[in-house]
């Protein structure tokens, strides 16, 4: 474990005396960052593979979110939706004709969005679909990850997020991920939806098996089952296209996008759905008081001009290439698998992911375990060749140490 300096362990003992102790990050106290890079207080530099996942994807600081961020700070922040702004329509235009749907709601947090697709799907059920009321039955899938708010761990079948927080919010079915025969099976008059991340990130970087979204969404059109694809981390390029669905030309019911769409300096997320499906909320079904303010308007138009004008998909896919190709050819007995899509990478390492972790930080390398053997990689998508070269040396190096 590297050795702290005082000023930085001064932070620490702060946030560990002050702080709730709901985290257990790594011992870098961050000052600044641009680009691919973070510095610490002691003004030593790190290269970023977390890219506070996937929410910094157009890289830390990026000189046109922040002039759209600073420009809009002086003029209107906040109105609330008792009444309408100038940016709010503006945003919608932009997001739906980017993503290629109709209609958009636009919240927060990423799960706050996830919330808002369940209500959406659970409306659905009733009054489109007429199941019997409070029946309503959304499909989950193991080892999910959709937040920690009282619905989203009564989605999880993950215990860490569960344990003591009891009574859970009923009406969640889980099924294995990847499973087809047992998604079908599930299925029945209850089933309004079914919920999925393209790419499992917090459980460890799993892509699904080849053709499982696609059936998966067969098998929704053919039941009148709505299609939720969460795609807040792997959304707006992180996977080499401009959604993870994408890969196989899957269009969801209903997209939920968060993180990247505030580029880094603010919370915005959102659904987007038809208008036929849209319309099913009414005045004061839904809403909050900061989603769709005139700041984060602006910040999320920016943030897409970015992804669009800088190709960041495609540079994704390039650089995810180039990662995975060169992580396979370290043959290191400590990695027993490197598996992912684009720039959202993991290692399944037969050594503790977080012992990797603090060896990579040594080598100013920010990388994060999760679970205990899966080293999850995904720095900024603007990452160029010669960090890609670094972060292999830095990886080679790290790996060594810990056998």
């Amino acid at each position: 474990m590297q050795e702290l300096d005082r000023n930085a362990a001064s932070f620490i003992e702060l946030e560990e005396r002050y702080g709730a102790h709901n985290y257990q990050p790594l011992d870098l106290v961050v000052e600044r960052a641009e680009g691919v890079w973070l510095y610490d207080v002691a003004g030593k530099r790190y290269l970023d593979c977390v890219s506070a996942y996937s929410a910094v994807s157009q890289g830390h600081c990026h000189p046109r979110i922040r002039a759209a961020l600073v420009e809009q700070a002086g003029k209107l922040s906040l109105t609330s939706r008792a009444m309408r702004n100038d940016k709010l329509g503006p945003f919608l235009q932009r997001l739906t004709e980017f993503c290629k749907y109709e209609s958009a709601l636009p919240m927060n947090t990423g799960v706050e969005a996830v919330e808002t697709a369940v209500k959406l799907a659970r409306r659905y059920a009733y009054e489109r679909k007429r199941v019997a009321p409070n029946a309503a039955e959304i499909i989950v899938f193991e080892n999910n990850f959709h937040g920690r708010t009282t619905a989203a761990i009564s989605a999880s079948t993950t215990e860490l997020y569960r344990h003591d927080f009891g009574p859970f919010t009923p009406g969640f079915v889980p099924v294995p991920y990847g499973d087809f025969d047992a998604l079908a099976s599930a299925l029945n008059e209850r089933t309004c939806a079914i919920l999925i991340e393209p790419v499992q990130g917090e459980g460890g970087v799993i892509v699904p098996p080849p053709g499982f979204l696609k059936r998966a969404w067969g098998l929704c059109r053919e039941h009148r089952v709505l299609f939720m694809a969460d795609e807040i981390q792997t959304g707006l390029g992180r996977t080499g296209d401009l959604f993870a669905c994408d890969h196989e030309g899957v269009k969801p019911d209903v997209m939920i996008v968060g993180k990247a769409l505030g580029g880094g300096y603010y919370p915005v997320s959102a659904i987007l759905a038809s208008r036929e499906l849209m319309e099913l909320f009414g005045p004061g079904d839904h809403g909050s008081t900061f989603g769709g303010n005139p700041l984060a308007c602006a910040v999320g138009v920016a943030s897409i001009d970015v992804i669009e004008s800088e190709n960041l998909p495609a540079r994704a896919r390039y650089a995810g290439a180039r990662l995975m190709h060169g992580l396979r050819e370290l043959a290191s007995p400590a990695i027993g698998e490197v598996r992912g899509r684009g720039l959202l990478i993991g290692l399944e390492l037969t050594v503790p992911a977080r012992r990797v972790a603090e060896l990579l930080l040594e080598r100013g390398v920010v990388a994060k375990d999760t679970h205990a053997t899966v080293l999850r990689i995904a720095p900024p998508l603007v990452i160029a060749d010669a960090e890609i070269d670094l972060l292999l040396e830095a990886i080679a190096a790290a790996l060594k140490a810990s056998l």
